[in-house]
């Protein structure tokens, strides 16, 4: 008995995505496309994994397969232990709200809806009652720093801030998977770093992530870089020292207008 137990705590932790042999294929008329041929691809609980290539490489299309956006034409793909592939439409959307967090280039906050309130309102969804989306809301804000600004409207925020309120919606559910697609990329170069030290924070607090982006210096942010190319994975390497964005910040050089606004 001791010694099952010793088996069954030396046992490799499962993966939060596991995609085997996975293949997409779209019809144009009379061809088809082969956006995605034959992928397989693991990524572990607390990696933080940026997908990269260019337009038409098939990562979009990829990146809609692991939201539970779309389906693959064949291959199978595990999410935190569960199928995918074989789920109803209903079982998709339940699968969805409470193991994936989603974080967009477009912030897409509801204008008329407070910061708090779109946090809340994954929480709605899920039938959350009133009291513990209030203090699930307010807790998420303030690990992005924005305990301040609950009560403010999308307009009356910078893209930056706008984007922290993203990432505490995505993380109010406490997901299996954080999916973050081009999160910096409306977004200037300081403001960037910002919001990837807020991802780094939370990967290090244990969150998985997987980041889409086009940029080099921010992938390097990132433990793992997986770059598609034609419907394949070109490469899949490790970064043994991820640039520390809490430290890039610390670095920042200070420019006139930060010392007239400090003044």
């Amino acid at each position: 008995m001791h010694d099952r137990a010793l088996a069954d705590s030396a046992a490799p932790a499962q993966p939060v995505i596991q995609v085997t042999d996975m293949v997409k294929d779209y019809s144009r008329g009379t061809s088809v496309v082969h956006a995605l041929r034959s992928i397989s691809l693991q990524v572990q609980t607390g990696e933080f994994v940026a997908v990269m290539g260019p337009s038409g490489s098939g990562k979009s299309t990829f990146m809609n397969m692991l939201g539970c956006l779309d389906r693959p034409t064949s291959g199978s793909y595990v999410l935190d232990g569960v199928e995918v592939t074989s789920l109803t439409r209903d079982q998709l959307a339940d699968l969805r709200g409470k193991k994936l967090g989603f974080i967009f280039q477009g912030f897409n906050l509801l204008a008329r809806m407070t910061a708090l309130e779109n946090v809340m309102l994954p929480m709605v969804y899920g039938g959350v009652s009133a009291q513990i989306r209030q203090q699930r809301g307010k807790v998420a804000l303030e690990a992005v720093g924005l305990g301040a600004r609950m009560y403010h409207r999308p307009n009356e925020m910078s893209g930056g801030q706008q984007q922290r309120v993203a990432i505490a919606r995505a993380l109010v559910n406490a997901p299996s998977l954080i999916l973050a697609d081009e999160p910096t990329g409306n977004l200037d170069s300081h403001t960037s770093v910002e919001i990837m030290a807020i991802l780094q924070r939370l990967n290090q607090a244990g969150a998985s992530i997987v980041l889409v982006t086009h940029e080099p210096d921010i992938a390097a942010y990132c433990s793992r870089t997986v770059v598609f190319r034609d419907g394949v994975i070109q490469s899949d390497t490790q970064n043994r020292n991820p640039v520390v964005a809490a430290e890039s910040l610390a670095n920042w050089p200070v420019t006139s207008d930060d010392e007239a606004a400090a003044a």
